[in-house]
């Protein structure tokens, strides 16, 4: 019952003066940055051809907070995670198409109270710049975010993730970056996804990409 209580509050977020930062909110925060999307962002011309249409409608983007408030409230250490699901490729509007319909699964930190949830879903709303869409679902959840030198690692909820740092550059099909990151990041880097997992029900589909060149990682300052 608890647990349906918060996500219902959470759920209401949109409409609330808090989403919107309201007056005098307060923002200011820190910390790590991983997403991963169901399409290589870096590529050849050949393959992104074959799949810009189809392909990268769903990721997969994960905060970590190292210090610092959102609207007044703190949440240093705490993270959340954001599971989404779209109509079209997520990236399509940097390729000159339409913006995707986008629904999304938030997985937030069991361990922040009621206010801290809902500042930390203000907070991927507002730093995803909207790609989270409507939101479906906010659970409450044990949330690993480890970065271990050499890869990145991010379990929460349904939602598994795995990205490795070093990108291996193939020359063939003329491989380029096509995409941004879909969140606000600095000094974004490409990696690949070893694993890039969600197995929720809440978004009608499901998803297994993994050993892609589909990752960004970096740092956040709001």
């Amino acid at each position: 019952m608890k647990r349906a209580v918060v996500a219902a509050a959470l759920l209401g977020l949109s409409a609330s003066p808090l989403a919107a930062g309201g007056p005098g909110g307060h923002r200011s925060v820190s910390g790590a940055y991983v997403e991963a999307r169901t399409a290589e962002v870096f590529t050849g011309g050949c393959i992104m051809n074959s799949e810009a249409e189809t392909m990268g409608k769903q990721a997969v983007l994960a905060w970590k907070v190292d210090r610092g408030s959102f609207n007044g409230v703190r949440i240093d250490g705490l993270s959340v995670v954001a599971a989404v699901s779209g109509d079209r490729n997520l990236g399509m509007t940097e390729m000159g198409g339409e913006k995707p319909s986008v629904k999304s699964a938030l997985f937030v930190d069991d361990r922040a109270n009621a206010a801290q949830q809902l500042a930390l879903v203000a907070m991927a709303n507002e730093l995803s710049n909207g790609i989270v869409g409507t939101i479906v679902q906010v659970t409450p959840a044990p949330i690993q975010f480890a970065d271990r030198g050499s890869e990145i690692q991010v379990s929460a909820g349904q939602v598994s993730l795995e990205v490795n740092k070093h990108l291996t550059h193939d020359p063939s099909c003329g491989a380029q970056l096509w995409f941004h990151p879909l969140a606000a990041v600095e000094g974004a880097t490409v990696g690949v996804a070893d694993q890039h997992l969600f197995t929720g029900s809440s978004l009608g589909t499901k998803w297994s990409d993994p050993n892609k060149r589909s990752a960004f990682f970096g740092t956040f300052t709001y």
